[in-house]
This record gives structure tokens, C-alpha cells and sequence, in this order.
């Protein structure tokens, strides 16, 4: 799987345009047209840009929902997918940037901030987990249309905004030395493999249940999405049209690499018994029906104390995913947020 396309698929491209008003005067007889020509003009960059949503005291413009579905369709272009049809799209990303926005203004309202400091740290991290330098990262960049500056700009709001999950979620999860005892005494014990430990790379398609779609109507959405893919169409493109899962739908379904105990326990009971390359049954869980494919496995080699460290922050992260889906709910449920579409 190539890294580069999933990092760069989270940055908006910046877009460009301008009207060019051309006024021609010999005298007063020609103002009039050359008023009308200001109006129309002006009328022409008011149905070019308009506000599609009110969040609290902010707005998000066409302008900007266009940039961001047009990075959204070039990725999936990138990536040989299919869209689900633009009006379902384009709810589904701003959605998705209504609670950047929320967020973002939660960020502004505690005072945080990121210094060049830490973004110049994180952006040189981004290029290296892509084998990048990073005159070899700008370069990316322009070659796909954006400008460094821009990404650079992307970066530090996502860091903004996990500042203020970390902020949030880390008052509301705790995770024991009970917890962490608990979850190795429940693992087999092998002799020469303890120190060893299996990850999965796995991705998933979630359908959730809401006030239009019951129990029944959830499993046979999942039903379909599964023989889709049995049919041979591609998961990620499947993923982007039929996903529930914010985090993950737009991004092909991809969860990366998962340790034990950092999904939920009908999740991974299921992941765990399916071969690489195998498609799930619907699996049910507390946020739904998922269907899961297994892509990789490997077997990590961890000492004793930092096998601790590992389980303790997985425990942390499963349930820190968990306290971040009900959070959001709520931020979102508290906020005004008024869809202008």
C-alpha cells in the first residue's frame, strides 16, 4: 500500500479563480453600462460563493466545500474508486467539516496554539513515514496541485484538533494496572512467544443504525455492501459510498495496523478469525454492523515491561475511541449548526 496517497488525500487543494471586469469609458454616456457591468458582476461572485452551513458564530462557504470535494474526487481518481452520487458526497464532507469547525473553535476558545516549531517537527515527521525528505515532501505537494504553505496550514489545524480530543478524552478514560493484568491473563500463554505480539492490518465498511434505518434494514444494507465486494468491487470505493464511519469512509475503510484490545470485543473476535484477503460476514457491534477484510498480519517482538506499555495503550485507545464517537455527538448535538445545502 502506498503511504503517500492517504496523507496527501487529507489536505485540500486551494483553488483559484477571478472575474476580470474590463470598463471602457468615453464620458458620461457610458456609465450606465458600466454600472450594470459592476452589478452584474458582483451579483456573478455572489452565486459563485454562498454560505452552506452556520456553525455558531462561523460560517463554511461554497468556496470551501468545493475545494475540499475536489481533493476527495481526485483521490478517489488516484485510486481507481467510485463516488456515491455528489449530492450524498458532498452532505458526507461537510459534515465532516462541520466538526473540524466546531473543533477548530473549541481549540480558539481554550487558547491553543502550535508554534513552527512543533508544525516544522510534525511536517518533517509526515515526510519521513512517507521515505521522504523534505524538499522531496514540497515537491509532492506542488506535483499534486497544492502549495506547501497550504499543507502546512492543513497540518496544524489537524493538530489543533487532536489537541483538543486529547484534552477532552483523556479526562473521561482511565485504564488500570487491574485492566492491564486482567487483559494478559485472558491471552494464551506460549513458551518462547510471550514476548511477541500480532498486529493486524485490517479495514472495514461500518452501517450504523438511525432513526430511518432499524436492526433489519442495517444487516441487509451490510448484506449488500458485502456481496458487492464477494463480486469483486473494490473495497475502498465501496467503503467511500456506503460507510457510516466518518473517520475511516473517506480514506477507503483503512484502520491500519491493530493490536489487540484496540477495537471493540465483536470487532476482534471477528478480525482474529478471518484469513488475509477474507471478507467478513456483517459483524455486529455497539456502533453497528461491520464488514471487515483482513489485508496483513505480522508478529511484533515486544520485552515484558514494554508488552505493559503496549496493552495499557491499547486498552486507553479502544475505549478513547469509543468516549471519542459519544463526545463528538455531543459537541455536535450542542453546537448551532445550521446546513444551508
Amino acid at each position: 500500500m502506498k503511504m503517500r496517497k492517504p496523507l496527501l488525500g487529507r489536505m485540500k487543494q486551494l483553488s483559484a479563480g477571478s472575474l476580470l471586469a474590463l470598463c471602457v469609458g468615453a464620458g458620461l454616456a457610458l456609465a450606465p453600462l458600466a454600472l450594470q457591468a459592476q452589478n452584474f458582476q458582483s451579483t456573478q461572485r455572489q452565486v459563485l460563493d454562498s454560505v452552506v452551513a452556520v456553525v455558531n458564530n462561523d460560517v463554511i462557504m461554497r468556496s470551501e466545500l468545493d475545494d475540499r470535494m475536489a481533493k476527495v474526487e481526485q483521490q478517489a481518481q488516484a485510486q481507481g474508486g467510485n463516488l456515491p452520487p455528489r449530492s450524498q458526497l458532498e452532505r458526507q464532507v461537510l459534515e465532516r467539516m462541520v466538526m473540524e469547525e466546531i473543533q477548530l473553535q473549541m481549540a480558539k476558545d481554550a487558547n491553543l496554539s502550535i508554534d513552527d516549531t512543533e508544525l516544522n517537527g510534525q511536517v518533517r515527521s509526515i515526510a519521513e513515514s512517507n521515505g521522504m525528505t523534505l524538499d522531496g515532501f514540497a515537491d509532492a505537494v506542488e506535483a499534486d496541485g497544492m502549495t506547501l504553505a497550504s499543507v502546512r496550514e492543513d497540518i496544524r489545524r489537524e493538530m489543533l484538533m487532536r489537541q483538543v480530543q486529547q484534552r477532552q478524552i483523556s479526562n473521561r478514560v482511565s485504564v488500570s494496572d487491574r485492566d492491564v493484568e486482567r487483559f494478559l491473563d485472558q491471552q494464551p500463554s506460549q513458551s518462547g512467544e510471550q514476548n511477541f505480539i500480532e498486529e493486524t492490518r485490517a479495514r472495514h465498511v461500518l452501517i450504523t443504525l438511525t432513526p430511518n434505518r432499524d436492526e433489519n434494514q442495517a444487516r441487509s444494507r451490510a448484506e449488500e455492501v458485502r456481496q458487492r465486494l464477494m463480486q469483486g468491487e473494490d473495497f475502498a470505493s465501496v467503503a467511500r459510498e456506503y460507510s457510516d464511519d466518518s473517520g475511516t469512509a473517506l480514506n477507503g475503510g483503512e484502520l491500519g495496523w491493530v493490536r489487540p484490545g484496540q477495537t471493540v470485543p465483536a470487532f476482534e473476535e471477528a478480525m482474529r478469525e478471518l484469513d488475509v484477503n477474507q471478507v467478513s460476514q456483517p459483524v455486529r457491534s455497539q456502533f453497528g454492523y461491520h464488514v471487515i477484510e483482513v489485508e496483513e498480519r505480522r508478529r511484533q517482538n515486544v520485552t515484558q515491561e514494554s508488552q505493559r506499555e503496549q496493552v495499557r495503550q491499547a486498552i486507553f485507545q479502544r475505549r478513547a475511541n469509543e468516549e471519542l464517537e459519544t463526545w463528538q455527538q455531543e459537541v455536535r448535538s450542542q453546537a448551532f449548526v445550521d446546513i444551508r445545502l
